[in-house]
This record gives structure tokens, sequence and C-alpha cells, in this order.
């Protein structure tokens, strides 16, 4: 990734990043009028490290292989195949798999650092 903007031994202030947010599609929103954003921020042996927003709402999502980190922000992710709900609050380290169909509420706007 060519300009990355968290290059080699440097360090990057994520709660003052501020991301480009764009309306939720139409097809995976359920309820609100939810934003979301990214910014890729460098890329280690393949894997895509970035931070991600979406503010408060209901929205479906179909999942890549992810590890994160929350930043910020409260959440749940329901799963269309009975898998626990996971809840996220700022510390929580999640990870989702492939394929997976979700439904994300967010109730206070979720940030997070993401591996992909």
């Amino acid at each position: 990734m060519k300009n990355e903007l968290l290059p080699p031994n440097a360090v990057l202030n994520t709660t003052a990043l501020t991301l480009e947010l764009s309306a939720m599609p139409p097809e995976r929103e359920v309820a609100g009028q939810s934003r979301v954003g990214a910014v890729p921020l460098a890329v280690l042996g393949g894997c895509e490290v970035g931070i991600w927003e979406l503010t408060p709402g209901t929205s479906t999502d179909v999942e890549i292989d992810e590890v994160f980190v929350v930043l910020a922000g409260e959440a749940t992710v329901a799963f269309d195949d009975g898998t626990p709900a996971l809840r996220l609050y700022p510390g929580a380290i999640g990870r989702l798999a492939a394929g997976a169909r979700t439904t994300w509420t967010v109730t206070e706007t979720l940030r997070k650092v993401y591996l992909a």
C-alpha cells in the first residue's frame, strides 16, 4: 500500500482520525439511518489493518475473515445461524468468519481497528 497512513515506526491517534462516512446502502439498512466509513492504515503480511466506524442504527452484513478491537462505542452483533450474539464495547476484541450473515445494532457510534 503506497502512502500508508501508518508508516513503519510511527504512531497514529485513532480517536482524532476523521473518517469520511457515507449512508448505509438501503438494502442493508434495517432501522435508523446508519453512516459507515473505513480507512485502511497499512498492510502487514497480506493482512489489511484499518479503522472502521458505524453510527447508531441496525444494519445487516456478510462478513469477511476479520479480527478487531473496539476503540469506542457500543453495539451487538447477531448471527443468522444462531451463534450467540456478540456484545461490543471499548476494549473488546472479536473475530468474525468469512460468510457469516450478521445484524449489527449500534447504540453508540462504534469505532474499531480491524485486521482483515
